[in-house]
């Protein structure tokens, strides 16, 4: 699904759905800022719609805060930076070497990462907060939103370094 979301959705806004992408490529110089806080926006809407419309299919209250309180900690945080970090390098490796393949490597990448971090990897703010709104196994209590999203902007700036060091096009000498 993942696959199929990001290969259509390219052209249109490069496939941004995720606010710590948008925010690496704002950082970076490749967004506007203006661009990031309309993509910012509309993820975070996105988020909230989607989890709504999940209620509904599944027929559940569509309001709903999670009480989901074992969800929370050192390691599920820390998973969530090398799950962001991970996100963005393989978003950045993937269009350094093979562009057209960004978005399978994406769904591969998020598919495995959901099970090798603790946390399953949300590796995106508007997912977080999102997932506050929802009281289902998927849910995060709302008071534990903020310390994932500050772990994923950690992410963020830690991939902008790595990904100078590793895919910049200076040659050594």
């Amino acid at each position: 699904m993942l696959f199929v979301i990001i290969t259509i959705f390219t052209p249109i806004s490069g496939a941004h759905f995720n606010p710590a992408v948008t925010l690496f490529f704002s950082l970076r110089g490749e967004i506007s800022l203006k661009d990031s806080v309309i993509y910012i926006l509309m993820h975070i809407i996105g988020g909230i719609i989607g989890v709504w419309l999940t209620h509904f299919m599944f027929d559940l209250p569509i309001l709903q805060t999670s009480e989901t309180m074992h969800r929370t900690g050192s390691a599920q945080w820390g998973s969530e930076i090398i799950a962001t970090l991970g996100l963005l390098l393989t978003i950045n490796g993937g269009l350094k070497s093979r562009p057209e393949s960004v978005p399978m490597l994406v769904a591969l990448y998020i598919t495995g990462a959901y099970w090798f971090t603790s946390s399953t990897s949300f590796a995106n703010p508007a997912v977080t907060l999102a997932r506050g709104l929802s009281n289902t196994f998927a849910g995060i209590y709302p008071a534990h939103v903020l310390m994932f999203i500050s772990m994923q902007l950690i992410g963020v700036l830690v991939s902008i370094k790595l990904c100078h060091i590793l895919f910049s096009d200076r040659r050594s000498g």
